[in-house]
């Protein structure tokens, strides 16, 4: 392979990671998913498996030729190099969406959370075929799923949860497992956990810092959204060996209980959305009611599309 045909190699998984990110950065479809219809789900998961902690011991030696190569060579078997193009990616995307969500929360609250009802209600619909309650114990969860979202996804609870490191912190080690999963989004859980508003407005503070920082800026000014970030990342991390592995074994395990679980957590979180397009919303005039649907429609066809070319996948 010449390096102009590697080059080009990478910036093909670069532009999948893009895709990856813009899915994960909306409450809809999973960049899990995506992965899946770009053809390297397996690859990422098969990359992700194969890290291993131990090839930190050629970093004290590092200044060595010898080390250098088998540091590089073991970077190269756990393939290292496509996880930095594809979160690259992925980054690229979620500073970018960002940017765009922290302006559309300002500017137009109710028609975001149009937007949002219509990429969570789509994503239950994609996902009802894999439902199952033929049996009381299925009921029982789904049951439960719906509970659980509509109590967290109430006003008052959402608008209350803390944006501390420590919560944004679980709150990142639980949006992992659905950034990476097929089947449900990551953004969808920070959004329930009463994040997702705040961290897109942090992400935006630091990299506006950052521009800042290269034209004579302030370093003090990147110091808290940098805690915030970190603590997300380091959550990410905690999540992507612990509960991103623990679901991946319950639709192995338990597919129909597991899905049914899912679905049902995205119909109860329905009420948060909904809620806040009412509230933003506060003159019920035909055009005011005419862009909420519209923009709701638009969430909706935007999964019902992905899903389209994901038909023969299969979420176990």
């Amino acid at each position: 392979m010449s390096g102009r045909e590697s080059m080009r190699e990478w910036f093909i998984v670069y532009l999948k990671g893009m895709f990856m990110g813009a899915a994960d950065a909306v409450p809809g479809v999973s960049g899990g998913t995506i992965a899946l219809i770009t053809g390297i789900y397996e690859r990422l998961i098969a990359a992700i498996t194969a890290l291993d902690p131990g090839v930190l011991r050629y970093l004290p030696r590092v200044h060595r030729r010898t080390e250098r190569a088998e540091l590089r060579a073991a970077l190269v078997a756990m393939d290292v190099p496509f996880l930095l193009a594809l979160g690259a990616g992925i980054a690229t995307a979620l500073v970018t969406v960002a940017q765009v969500m922290t302006y559309a929360f300002e500017t137009y609250p109710g028609l975001v959370a149009a937007l949002f009802f219509g990429l969570i209600a789509a994503s239950a619909i994609v996902l009802y075929d894999h439902v199952s309650l033929d049996t009381p114990r299925r009921v029982a969860v789904a049951v439960f799923g719906f509970v659980l979202a509509f109590a967290l996804s109430g006003p008052e609870v959402s608008n209350s949860m803390p944006n501390s490191p420590l919560f944004v912190l679980v709150a990142g080690s639980i949006a992992i497992a659905g950034m990476i999963l097929p089947g449900i989004s990551g953004a969808f859980f920070l959004y329930v956990l009463g994040q997702y508003e705040f961290l897109t407005g942090t992400l935006t503070e630091f990299t506006d810092g950052l521009v800042g920082l290269a034209s004579g800026g302030s370093l003090e000014v990147l110091i808290e959204p940098g805690i915030v970030i970190l603590a997300f990342g380091a959550g990410a991390l905690v999540g992507l060996f612990s509960i991103a592995y623990a679901i991946r074994w319950a639709l192995a395990n338990y597919r129909e209980a597991t899905l049914t679980f899912l679905v049902s957590l995205m119909v109860g979180a329905l009420r948060l959305p909904a809620t806040e397009v009412i509230n933003n919303t506060p003159v019920a005039t035909p055009t005011a009611i005419g862009s909420v649907l519209a923009v709701a429609a638009v969430g909706g066809a935007l999964v019902l599309l992905v899903d389209r070319y994901t038909a023969d996948i299969d979420f176990s």
